[in-house]
């Protein structure tokens, strides 16, 4: 079965709404320094951009959970296959995800970042498809809400393929 990529956001409505996350976060966090930790490998192309748009200062951490495998729904068990390299105590965490779907990987991982003592805890996500959730998660900061539909581009891939597309993509199947 082949497949193509039909644009959905294109790279400069991406790059623009990256700039405006970027300029409210700076705001809310005014006066602090926000840690900024990574969901791998999806989140890293949004968070590197993202925080070249924070004008207050940065730390950043990374973390690689996985859910989907090579699907392209998520199997609803959480794997975490690389933890934070530092410990996140007093700060103030934000976590930056590619895309919010069904909220299982996501509850799961705020649950246990909680657990280990952040000043505050919130959310960024690049992309947030409601119509998925079935757990109940708080996304503090949206790029864009988005059909229920297979999405690639900007760091999303589908099977490893597409990450590097610089916009966001919807996979079609012949």
């Amino acid at each position: 079965m082949a497949e193509h990529i039909r644009v959905l956001l294109s790279e400069k409505e991406v790059d623009d709404r990256i700039q405006q996350i970027g300029e409210q976060i700076s705001r809310d966090y005014a006066g602090k320094q926000v840690h900024l930790v990574c969901v791998l490998k999806g989140g890293s192309f949004f968070m590197c951009e993202l925080a070249k748009r924070i004008s207050v200062p940065v730390s950043l951490d990374f973390m690689s959970v996985s859910s989907y495998g090579k699907d392209t729904k998520s199997s609803g068990v959480v794997k975490i296959v690389k933890d934070l390299d530092e410990s996140i105590k007093d700060k103030d965490v934000l976590v930056v995800e590619d895309i919010v779907d069904s909220g299982r990987t996501l509850s799961y991982l705020l649950e246990m970042l909680r657990d280990r003592g952040p000043k505050s805890l919130h959310l960024c996500t690049l992309l947030d498809k409601p119509d998925r959730r079935v757990v109940d998660v708080d996304v503090d900061y949206t790029g864009f809400q988005i059909p229920d539909e297979f999405v690639v581009g900007y760091g999303l891939d589908y099977d490893q393929k597409y990450r590097n597309l610089p916009y966001i993509g919807v996979v079609e199947f012949d």
